[in-house]
């Protein structure tokens, strides 16, 4: 897997909108095949210049009934809604193959692919803090940070695709793999704790965000809210 993944096999995307069939009585919501969490699709004064929150690595499981490989990943991001020709982001996989689970962390400038962080490992419950840096529009950092073991990982990431710093965004994310989705994994429940994004003009909570959850196949596989900090999805 990771040597198919370091081959440019997985990729984050942009949010892929659906329209939402039945009736909600939930306002501020969206709906999307591959994210869920919270999105600031603009934000009134300044530019989102980095985005971070602390998360509880869950463990994955198979849906009732389901064999094979199934996968999510938590991230923390800008870019990719409203902007979506540039997203600078990093975060954590969580693969349940049969009895076996593995982690993978990762960094990501798309439109290229994602590329694993080496030298950090994660297991069940550990605690995840995840940041991104933009220093420019196709400059950055993401920095991953396993607080429960002290281990933390740094890259710094250029790209000739420009961020329209316009989006910030705490997700999970059913992923691709070779141009299609993965197989989704249930992930019990992730929360994304002492979330917080900076633009030039301060920093603000996830509170004012727009909410998304997943849908597919006409149902809805997610229930996001909000916080002044936090993000649970």
């Amino acid at each position: 897997r990771l040597a198919r993944r370091r081959a440019g096999v997985h990729q984050s995307k942009p949010v892929r909108l659906v329209e939402h069939a039945t009736t909600s009585n939930i306002s501020n919501v969206e709906y999307s095949e591959n994210w869920a969490g919270a999105v600031y699709d603009s934000y009134p004064s300044g530019s989102f210049t980095a985005v971070t929150g602390t998360f509880t690595v869950p463990t994955p499981s198979a849906p009732s009934g389901g064999r094979g490989s199934y996968s999510a990943s938590a991230w923390v991001g800008i870019d990719g809604d409203t902007c979506d020709t540039a997203i600078l982001q990093t975060g954590l996989d969580f693969t349940i193959d049969g009895s076996d689970v593995s982690y993978d962390a990762w960094y990501e400038w798309y439109p290229d692919y994602a590329y694993d962080f080496s030298g950090i490992s994660f297991s069940a419950g550990d605690t995840v803090k995840l940041t991104v840096t933009a220093t420019s529009t196709t400059s950055g950092t993401a920095v991953i940070e396993n607080v429960s073991t002290g281990k933390t990982v740094t890259q710094d990431i250029t790209s000739s695709s420009a961020l329209c710093e316009e989006n910030a965004e705490w997700i999970v994310e059913d992923y691709e793999e070779g141009d299609s989705l993965v197989a989704f994994a249930d992930f019990g429940t992730v929360t994304f704790t002492s979330a917080e994004a900076t633009t030039t003009s301060g920093t603000v909570g996830p509170s004012g965000a727009t909410l998304i959850d997943i849908e597919q196949n006409n149902e809805v596989l997610t229930s996001a809210s909000t916080s002044s900090d936090s993000v649970t999805i």
